[in-house]
């Protein structure tokens, strides 16, 4: 049996810019998305509009098959050269100091926020004072039957911070899994799978297949952005098989156009039914499960596809040439969002719930209500992350950030 130890013995990979930048426009992008929840007519976000529009339902759903399970994605390519690098020991080590103290502070000091806030904007007459809130939020029990979510309660939730518990608890199974398994069958078999992706069209479109039957059979879960919890691993193991042969970043390169198109077209092709069935998660309904099949195997398509159209392999400049000495404004911009990302993760949300609380129900229109919503808590999130999580040692370190 092969084991690894934990010393660093691999070579840094590549940077790949635009997987950082994909990253950032997910993160960035929640702030428009949950924005958008408090104007919409189905779901039950902390803080509704008294006007809604049902379009948000559709609009929403176009972000919701492909961004949470990019960022698993893309967790699961840097979890395979961390580990070759780190070693099983000391990433696992590595993990639960950059999840593990953001995801206990943003449940204490955040997460009992959005709650209060539910129950002042639900009901006009609930008067109880947040301090007073708090020992109820923090009654809570433990199920494990719900792993990984193992602390339940009437008002205890993970919240947004449900990425984080995941990512989590994936990276734990994982490290194990990489120490004590023998490596060299699952080489062998991810360089066949490789060279007859590279050979065949087509075969990076089969694990859509495993992606719509979880979701026709096991039903999504409204709680973790409409996906079920375990697909997210299947999107994880899938970045992380992805990163062991350079061979699958050319395939994805190749077919990125069709496969969007196809993502699409299987994504259109679902609508209807999200929009039309009582309850299109679990419903057992043919329409319901078909719908669930086409939006499962449309995650997969766009989740590949997305990747490949933004891939430009790294050229190395002509020998005798310098690289810029001082980094352009887009190169600081994107220095600066790409350490950023998992504070504006851990914060933003409840920001948009606070500012939601005081926008919602102006005599004002849908959208200028939306942009004003997205202006300010974009400004807050920012705000917020430079001048209380950035500039100091502890709080780059509280938020999970690099030193």
């Amino acid at each position: 049996m092969a084991t690894r130890t934990d010393s660093p013995q691999a070579p840094l990979p590549e940077r790949r810019p635009e997987l950082d930048a994909m990253r950032m426009v997910v993160v960035i992008g929640l702030v428009f998305f949950h924005s958008a929840l408090v104007f919409a007519t189905e779901g039950d976000f902390y803080v509704t509009n008294t006007e809604t529009t049902e379009a948000i339902t559709v609009i929403a759903g176009f972000g919701v098959v492909w961004a949470m399970p990019l960022l698993f994605l893309i967790s699961g390519l840097g979890a395979w050269h961390s580990l070759q690098r780190r070693g099983a020991g000391t990433f696992a080590k590595e993990r639960l100091l950059r999840l593990g103290i953001p995801l206990l502070l943003g449940t204490l000091l955040l997460n009992p926020l959005p709650q209060w806030l539910r129950q002042r904007s639900s009901d006009p007459d609930y008067d109880e004072s947040y301090v007073d809130f708090l020992p109820r939020f923090f009654d809570v029990r433990v199920e494990f039957d719900e792993f990984p979510f193992f602390v339940q309660g009437e008002h205890f939730e993970t919240g947004h911070l449900w990425f984080v518990v995941l990512l989590l608890a994936f990276s734990l199974m994982l490290a194990p899994l990489h120490r004590f398994l023998p490596h060299e069958p699952f080489r062998r078999l991810a360089d066949h799978v490789a060279a007859a992706t590279l050979q065949r069209r087509g075969l990076v479109l089969l694990p859509a297949l495993a992606f719509a039957a979880i979701c026709a059979f096991a039903g999504m879960e409204e709680d973790y952005a409409g996906w079920h919890r375990w697909s997210y691993l299947l999107f994880f193991a899938a970045g992380f098989t992805l990163a062991t042969d350079t061979r699958f970043r050319a395939v994805m390169r190749r077919d990125a156009r069709a496969t969007a198109c196809l993502g699409a077209l299987l994504f259109t092709a679902a609508a209807p039914g999200f929009t039309t069935a009582d309850d299109p998660f679990t419903q057992t309904t043919p329409l319901a499960v078909v719908s669930r099949a086409l939006f499962g195997a449309a995650g997969w398509c766009l989740v590949v596809a997305i990747p490949g159209l933004l891939d430009r392999p790294h050229r190395q400049p002509p020998q005798g040439t310098l690289a810029p000495a001082v980094p352009t404004t887009p190169q600081r911009i994107h220095g600066y969002l790409a350490t950023a990302v998992l504070p504006l993760y851990v914060l933003h949300q409840p920001i948009v719930v606070a500012v939601a609380y005081f926008v919602v129900g102006r005599p004002a229109p849908i959208p200028v209500e939306y942009v004003t919503l997205v202006t300010i808590s974009l400004a807050l999130t920012l705000a917020a992350y430079e001048l209380l999580v950035r500039r100091t040692r502890v709080t780059r370190f509280l938020f999970g950030m690099r030193s």
